[in-house]
């Protein structure tokens, strides 16, 4: 039986992420994105951190929109949107901050991920044209399978975001083309089955998954879940297009560590990926 490939959705500009990922490719390199959520423990906090992102080897952002009700995310995540939430974080805020960052970056590409009825609330249409004003250039909404696409994802990619889906182990091959018909930017692969921040993904494991994934899109693929040295981050980077961290960077958050330590914490991971 003949596979079917899904090529990168074309007839739009090629956006930032489409740009870092042709950038680091050409350099023979894999991603390192970091996930922060915004406003964690505070908006001030969460500026500086996300500002000393890029000096500290990141490739891309994601930044997570506090919602109260965040089902696929662990403890960590949970514990980070209460506390974003508790220091006034909403969407507009998110947005502004996003907005505050291209100040002084035009060119690190920022993902926000989080769930729809915060956009929902605000409205597809005005988030869309505000997301694009404060410098989102893709989206991750974890509660809309494919099959919701005319809610927001086909919207976003006719606005020029790219809209990211995850595919998890148990994603087979009669559900995969449905997850990349309307993919773009790249597509994230999660390590482990079950919330953020659980069990150590492993490379040998992954690397077989990611190969099946990579035989049906040309689209790039990202592994995260369970990534938390620089050590496993390195081994991943070996046989993804892009590591993905989260749970331990804003473990370091909840426990109160300053920017600097956070940022250092950051450098270690983004040097192991950028060895691979």
């Amino acid at each position: 039986m003949a596979h079917t490939r899904f090529s990168q959705i074309t007839g739009r500009d090629m956006g930032r992420i489409d740009d870092k990922f042709a950038s680091l490719k050409a350099g023979g390199k894999p991603a390192f994105v970091t996930y922060v959520m915004a406003g964690d423990p505070t908006y001030e906090q969460s500026l500086e951190v996300v500002k000393g992102l890029p000096a500290a080897g990141v490739d891309i952002i994601e930044l997570g929109l506090p919602f109260t009700d965040p089902m696929a995310d662990g403890p960590t995540i949970q514990l980070a949107g209460q506390r974003a939430l508790a220091a006034g974080m909403t969407l507009k805020k998110t947005l502004q901050l996003a907005a505050a960052f291209r100040e002084t970056d035009t060119t690190t590409p920022i993902v926000l991920m989080g769930y729809y009825n915060p956009i929902y609330n605000h409205g597809v249409a005005a988030f869309l044209d505000d997301a694009k004003a404060a410098g989102i250039d893709g989206l991750i909404v974890v509660d809309l399978p494919p099959e919701e696409d005319s809610e927001l994802c086909i919207p976003a990619q006719k606005a020029g975001l790219n809209f990211i889906r995850l595919a998890t182990p148990t994603t087979d091959a009669a559900r995969l083309p449905k997850v990349l018909q309307n993919t773009s930017g790249f597509l994230y692969y999660v390590s482990i089955t079950g919330i953020t921040g659980a069990a150590e993904a492993n490379a040998a494991a992954v690397a077989p998954e990611v190969a099946r994934i990579k035989a049906a899109t040309d689209i790039p693929v990202c592994v995260g879940f369970g990534i938390k040295t620089p050590a496993s981050a390195q081994a991943m980077g070996r046989v993804a297009d892009g590591v993905v961290v989260g749970s331990a960077i804003v473990a370091l958050l909840g426990d109160g560590k300053s920017a600097g330590d956070v940022l250092s914490f950051v450098k270690d991971l983004a040097d192991g990926v950028h060895c691979a």
